[in-house]
């Protein structure tokens, strides 16, 4: 690298750069100027897409690196726009999803001040990243950067935040770029145990039940190819977490659906009759296995994960499996007999059968008037040929999305799984699509959710970004309203909406829509928003009062899951 002194903006701008960025989602302002101001002579190798709200940069940069397997960069300034960016860095963390956040922040000199607009923004989210630092100087610009997205990508993914103050972003400083490949303190991929690869084989050799719950970290480990080899050589069904759907192809016959709250009816019964459960890049959270002293009991259980906080952490484990599951599956597939378990995985059907009468079959190909939620989703698959990249906001619209979409590629369903941020959806989808221009973007979201970002429609007009909306209209927040009708008594405690005319508001922001309120206005809508690639907006009113139903009660056991 050239010797010759620049602008620590410039040095943000060049440091970027060599990491390989393109494609920045921010908000400009007072503290962070001076950095946009160099990024305007890089407009032609750094792309910037503005934003309307600086949560909506977080979604989007989120939406992005999912979609990608980037780290996703988000560049705001000081004060309440570092504040505002809070909610998506913290989805991130939980969902691990790499960052890199840029806040500005007040000169030097006013640090601790009260300065204007002065936010001490690396306190606030150092529990919710993987790393927070606060830049002084110009010539510690080149040094955080290559740390920030070494800390952010590898291992388990996340987020970090450089704050970086505007006396940094205007000094001159030789810019001496060296990528960070290592960091003492940070083990980021433990290296496999040969004990815990063999007795995890043996375990599988000998297991006549065998059961997979599969996660993100498969996708985030690239290990797809992996698995499916794993998978196929010892017939184990599998069933994939929210985050971990699009890992393997919907119609796999070892894919059996997805555990959960929401989930198969299969899936979750099939947790307590299985003599070995093997978690794959999953975390065993709450929403999976609901009450805990219920939950595969009679199983021995395997668990492979990169990180060692989640050994043991929700689920006592008979093996641990540390390391990338890139790695690990493939030294345990080596080690396993070719099996079958013909009667097993067939078990699976009666009880699949079972949800395709008492919910799927009216759910999908309603008989009544009303347009149903899973109707829609289905429908709107049908029409990507299952190749579209979904996307979804929170709620009802979520759990209907992943049940009823079907996919085909990897790196195709996005959400926000443990923070449930409402508002994610719309800005999640126009990062999508940035990151995948040639791949169709479909956004699932409820009207809820859809004006907690609705400001949005703003980026996707300025930028003309083709992603089809489509939202499930109840006028209410529904999956509030489910629980309060369940079990509240039918006590609909403010979770009625009202709403505006949607489609108006899109058209005042140029982009097309239309209202649909029956089956066959339905398929005629679908079809004229796949007719271009041009952004859409489709209305659905739907039922009132919907329900997504299996369900697991909260505190219940999973082999508790309802169907009506």
């Amino acid at each position: 690298m050239s010797n010759q002194k620049i602008s620590g903006g410039k040095a943000l701008m060049q440091a970027f750069i060599a990491e390989g960025v393109e494609t920045i989602f921010g908000y400009p302002g007072g503290a962070i100027m001076p950095a946009y101001d160099a990024l305007y002579d890089f407009r032609d190798q750094l792309r910037h897409v503005l934003v309307r709200h600086e949560q909506g940069a977080a979604h989007a940069a989120q939406g992005y690196a999912r979609v990608t397997g980037k780290t996703g960069v988000v560049l705001v300034t000081s004060g309440p726009a570092a504040t505002n960016v809070i909610t998506g860095i913290t989805d991130a963390m939980l969902d691990s999803t790499p960052l890199v956040v840029i806040t500005g922040q007040v000169v030097s000199s006013l640090l601790a001040t009260d300065a204007f607009q002065e936010t001490d923004i690396v306190s606030i989210t150092q529990p919710i990243t993987k790393w927070s630092y606060q830049i002084r100087n110009a010539s510690e610009i080149a040094w955080a950067v290559a740390r920030a997205f070494y800390i952010a990508r590898e291992g388990r993914p996340g987020p970090v935040v450089l704050d970086l103050t505007k006396n940094a972003q205007f000094e001159l400083t030789e810019f001496n770029y060296e990528p960070c490949t290592y960091i003492r303190s940070y083990v980021p991929i433990p290296k496999p145990d040969l004990t815990q690869i063999e007795e995890a084989a043996n375990l599988i050799n000998k297991a006549q039940r065998p059961y997979a719950l599969v996660g993100q970290g498969v996708i985030l480990g690239h290990a797809e190819k992996e698995l499916l080899t794993f998978l196929e050589k010892a017939q184990i069904p599998i069933a994939c977490t929210l985050l971990g759907l699009s890992a393997v192809p919907t119609k796999h016959p070892l894919f059996k659906g997805m555990p959960g709250m929401h989930g198969n009816y299969s899936c979750n019964l099939k947790i307590n009759e299985c003599d070995l459960l093997i978690g794959i890049g999953m975390r065993f959270d709450d929403r999976i296995t609901s009450t805990l002293d219920t939950f595969a009991k009679q199983a021995s259980v395997i668990h492979f994960d990169i990180d060692p906080a989640e050994m043991n952490k929700n689920v006592k484990v008979n093996v641990s499996v540390l390391g990338s599951v890139k790695e690990t599956l493939p030294l345990v597939t080596e080690l396993l007999k070719a099996n079958r378990h013909d009667e097993w995985i067939s078990s699976f059907d009666a009880l699949d059968a079972i949800e395709y009468e008492e919910v799927i079959k009216e759910e999908t190909n309603p008989s009544s008037d009303d347009i149903k939620m899973g109707e829609v989703v289905r429908k709107v698959s049908e029409a990507t040929h299952h190749e579209a990249v979904l996307v979804t906001d929170v709620g009802q619209n979520q759990m209907m999305g992943a049940r009823y979409f079907q996919f085909t590629k990897n790196r195709s369903f996005i959400t926000s799984g443990g923070l449930g941020t409402m508002g994610f959806g719309l800005p999640a989808a126009v990062g999508a699509k940035v990151g995948a221009p040639n791949r169709t973007v479909c956004l699932f979201t409820g009207d809820g959710g859809f004006q907690m970002t609705i400001q949005e429609l703003g980026t996707i007009m300025q930028e003309k970004i083709g992603i089809k909306m489509i939202i499930l209209n109840n006028n209410f927040l529904g999956m509030v309203r489910q629980w309060q009708e369940m079990f509240f008594d039918e006590r609909y405690s403010f979770t009625t909406m009202h709403n505006p005319d949607f489609v108006a508001i899109a058209a005042a922001y140029g982009i097309r829509g239309k209202h649909v309120a029956t089956h066959e206005a339905l398929d005629e809508a679908i079809a004229e928003m796949f007719q271009d690639d041009a952004p859409y907006l489709l209305e659905v009113k739907i039922e009132a009062k919907g329900m997504v139903f299996p369900m697991v009660p909260s505190g219940a056991s999973v082999s508790d899951v309802r169907l009506k």
